[in-house]
């Protein structure tokens, strides 16, 4: 089977964390893609680095993409992502932009790009029980994502996955039966899943 990755792109609280511990304990092959990190914030699973370090990266030609989002800069660079390829891996990538799983996407291997969607007060509910102390921020970027798929709703997606209708168990089996039957991504109507 070629190399092969995985995009879960969704808004916070949508079950990346959850649904990447899922594929791991599937399959240990799954690792999740730590992406450098410089600013404050959470600090579990991630790279922390500095801007002017993502910055020379960038110079290089070594970034895949890099965003900026709640007062932090963060960045996937194509060593890592060529590094856990390269060992057998099959990295998990969490996305918050559009553009930026279209970004990673180029990287030359099978992405099974992934959809995961839940309602606002879905998202509310999951980041006050796991106790993010900028909750306000995590709506934001709710409603940011949710624009962000109304902008781009012609992109592809291998799978879209209601995770407030699935278990993260069913969903990470989805996801992997996806990628081992090379699931293309296809342009899917999301206007009625977003509202």
């Amino acid at each position: 089977m070629s190399p092969s990755g995985v995009i879960l792109y969704g808004p916070p609280g949508s079950g990346k964390d959850t649904i990447t511990a899922e594929l791991s304990a599937l399959r240990p092959e799954f690792a999740l893609f730590q992406r450098l990190k410089a600013g404050p914030g959470r600090t579990t699973g991630y790279r922390l680095t500095t801007a002017e370090h993502i910055e020379e990266l960038s110079q290089a030609g070594e970034i895949l993409y890099r965003n900026s989002r709640y007062a932090a800069d963060y960045a996937v660079d194509r060593g890592e992502v060529s590094g856990l390829v390269g060992s057998g891996r099959v990295p998990v990538l969490h996305m918050g932009q559009v553009v930026g799983a279209q970004s990673v996407a180029a990287f030359p291997i099978n992405w099974v790009r992934v959809l995961l969607w839940c309602p606002e007060d879905v998202t509310r509910l999951r980041c006050q029980g796991r106790g993010d102390k900028d909750l306000e921020a995590r709506l934001k970027a709710w409603r940011e994502t949710r624009q962000d798929l109304l902008d781009h709703a012609a992109e592809p997606w291998s799978l879209v996955i209601r995770t407030d209708d699935v278990s993260a168990a069913q969903a990470a089996l989805a996801i992997d039966e996806a990628r081992l039957a090379g699931a293309p991504a296809e342009v899917r109507d999301i206007r009625e899943l977003v509202g």
